[in-house]
């Protein structure tokens, strides 16, 4: 009867852990259909408001202050309105002679001029020598790409339209003919493959630099081909001053070796597999993502609220330093560096010895006990960072370059195919790092476009958004 009694106790102690993990996927799908989608913990800059501690009044007014000035460098137009003749009597003693009192009351109102577009003609001088045996004709303006009539601003608009706005043509098609520019959806599509043929030299290159750096985040996302049942994959790349996408119909590990293998330094990333490829011995080291960890110990939190919310108080100090390093200026320097070593690592460690005290508690296939086990087992990747102050304590970055991608997918569904995913992700790349940089992508593009075909390719690197310096430099 013991035996059977015992056998009993463990049917149903494993009848319990799966209803509660069912339970738990549940609670998740409802959240994710009817709930927000944020966490609703508070963030560290909440928390320090609700300690009491305000913003800094000096960050707030050179905020503003900087607002203000690029209000004042916008294009001005200035109307002069004179007082109505039926005014121009005095209304006490009747006299008609009013005198200017000062330059007159200046009011500043901010307008939008809706966009327009142009025709250029250009006419080229043709000479012809008496002989009859010599006729020149003066050098035309450049184009995009031969055989079209279109410039490199009206592209560049298409372009960044696209891959910032995440705009589909068929909506961009309507913006124009309001605009009086005809132009058809094709038409949209052939200039947007064309200008990504001509800046893909700068892609490579900008690639190159990605893949020189000592510290580079990675993450991917599904993007859909036309193909029926086809599911692409855009990898995005990050340095400190470039964000580079990558196109591939797998998800496999082939890509991270296309752009970073044969490389040093550390790769920020999840728990992915497909990284492995080079996060070697001989490659890069691999740094985990804390954010992920959160995600999953607060995704779990309803089964053990007291005992979840200690480890997110833990996490939550780890971001503070962060927080305090950020409004300090001292990012990336010795001194974060310090702050990691006296306050991250004490809450890491503490962190460690919560998730080794709570493992037997929860079975493994539970939401806690996978919450729990997922830190665990790449515990020494969550640790770089107290090593390197340029590591991030997590890979939000990277998922906040897929965002626009995101969004695109929404929109305009899927790509044709996979060279047409490719030409995304080089345009995607050159206009997310001229936003990281903050640069202007359109007249970024508008500029490259052109001088990219003339511009001495042991020398393209000085064309790379965090190189530019204007357009015709």
């Amino acid at each position: 009867m013991e035996a059977i009694s015992s056998t009993q106790q463990a049917r149903v102690a494993e009848m319990e852990a799966v209803s509660a993990a069912q339970q738990a996927q549940l609670d998740e799908l409802r959240r994710a259909v009817f709930g927000r989608k944020s966490e609703k913990l508070p963030t560290p800059d909440q928390q320090l408001r609700q300690q009491g501690r305000k913003a800094d009044p000096a960050k707030t007014q050179a905020t503003r202050a900087e607002r203000r000035r690029q209000k004042a460098e916008l294009p001005s137009e200035r109307f002069e309105h004179p007082v109505p003749p039926e005014q121009c009597v005095c209304p006490k003693c009747g006299s008609p002679e009013l005198s200017p009192l000062g330059e007159g009351e200046e009011r500043v109102i901010y307008e939008r001029v809706p966009e327009h577009f142009v025709r250029h003609v250009h006419v080229l001088q043709k000479l012809a020598c008496r002989c009859g045996e010599y006729v020149v004709t003066a050098p035309g303006p450049r184009r995009v790409a031969e055989q079209t009539s279109y410039g490199a601003g009206l592209v560049a608009h298409l372009v960044v339209s696209k891959c910032a706005d995440s705009t589909p043509f068929y909506r961009l098609e309507k913006a124009c003919k309001r605009a009086g520019m005809p132009l058809s959806r094709s038409t949209m599509v052939d200039l947007f493959h064309r200008a990504a043929g001509e800046v893909e030299p700068l892609y490579d290159a900008l690639m190159a630099h990605i893949a020189a750096q000592q510290v580079v985040q990675a993450d991917e996302t599904t993007l859909k081909m036309q193909k029926k049942s086809s599911k692409g994959w855009l990898w995005t790349f990050l340095a400190p001053d470039a964000i580079g996408y990558r196109f591939a119909e797998s998800r496999s590990g082939q890509t991270p070796t296309e752009v970073l293998g044969g490389t040093s330094g550390t790769l920020v990333v999840d728990a992915y597999t497909g990284y492995n490829t080079v996060c070697t011995p001989q490659g890069r080291e691999r740094a985990g993502c804390l954010a992920h960890v959160r995600r999953k110990l607060f995704d779990a939190r309803k089964l053990a609220p007291e005992d979840v919310d200690v480890a997110l108080g833990l996490i939550l100090d780890v971001y503070r330093v962060e927080h305090d390093a950020r409004e300090a200026g001292i990012v990336g320097t010795r001194k974060h560096l310090a702050l990691r070593q006296s306050r991250s690592r004490d809450a890491m460690d503490a962190l460690h010895e919560w998730l080794l005290e709570q493992e037997p508690k929860w079975p493994p296939k539970s939401k806690l006990g996978v919450a729990i086990r997922y830190p665990l087992k790449q515990w020494q990747a969550l640790t770089v960072c107290l090593g390197d102050a340029q590591v991030p304590v997590d890979n939000n970055a990277s998922e906040r370059a897929l965002r626009v991608v995101a969004l695109g997918r929404k929109n305009f569904l899927f790509v044709g195919h996979a060279e047409a995913g490719q030409n995304t992700a080089m345009l995607y790349s050159l206009v997310a790092s001229c936003e990281a940089n903050g640069v202007n992508p359109e007249a970024y593009l508008a500029d490259v476009l052109l001088r990219v075909q003339t511009h001495p390719a042991s020398r393209i690197g000085e064309l790379l958004p965090h190189r530019w310096t204007g357009a015709g430099a």
